[in-house]
């Protein structure tokens, strides 16, 4: 997955191959991007060329190659959040997108796939923590075992889908939360592909 700043960095890079059919040196990304040095530029290649999405020739500056046919990024909407606890409603505006290279994100397909922020621990024991975005698809097949955003008795919830003797419900990941037995409605909204989590740095004091 490429960060937000990654991402600027390589559209200006295919957008000046596109335009002008030359690969921008470092100091013309380090002049529109207005890094304090080159070093900044360089840092951010390194990373994109691990991550797959350049190649480049040592001590020749404009020789960077975008293999375009690798480049993948889909801008996924994500819709407020989603509680891992208690089922409750969900806000249903898009409060931002999170942009996501589909193969390591795991998407198969661009159309129905969103994403939520998770509220609460009721799925800690499947490593889905409180704040993290969970990326769904609305297409996706659901199986026995899936992670998914379903709607049960007109609540939003996110909790691992299980069929036992041929009826579903919804079981937590921690044992302080019961499982959630559909009385009269069970809707799958999505199934969850992948996730992202930001590392927060501690304060020092």
């Amino acid at each position: 997955m490429l960060t937000d700043r990654q991402k600027k960095v390589l559209d200006f890079i295919q957008r000046e191959q596109r335009e002008k059919g030359v690969t921008p040196s470092t100091r013309e990304i380090q002049s529109h991007f207005r890094f304090a040095s080159q070093t900044s530029v360089m840092q951010y290649i390194a990373a994109l060329e691990k991550k797959g999405f350049l190649q480049r020739q040592a001590g020749k500056a404009r020789t960077l190659i975008t293999p375009i046919q690798k480049v993948r990024i889909h801008d996924v909407p994500i819709y407020g959040q989603i509680p891992a606890g208690m089922a409750t409603m969900t806000e249903q505006d898009v409060e931002g997108h999170v942009s996501l290279d589909a193969e390591s994100a795991n998407v198969s397909k661009t159309h129905g796939t969103f994403a939520l922020r998770v509220r609460g621990d009721s799925m800690v024991g499947a490593h889905i923590l409180d704040g993290d975005l969970v990326i769904l698809e609305q297409s996706k097949e659901v199986q026995n075992g899936d992670i998914v955003a379903a709607l049960i008795d007109g609540e939003t919830t996110l909790k691992r889908y299980v069929v036992d003797r041929g009826r579903p419900y919804l079981k937590a990941e921690n044992p302080r939360y019961p499982n959630l037995i559909p009385a009269r409605e069970l809707k799958i909204q999505g199934v969850m592909v992948s996730l992202v989590r930001k590392h927060e740095r501690r304060k020092k004091h």
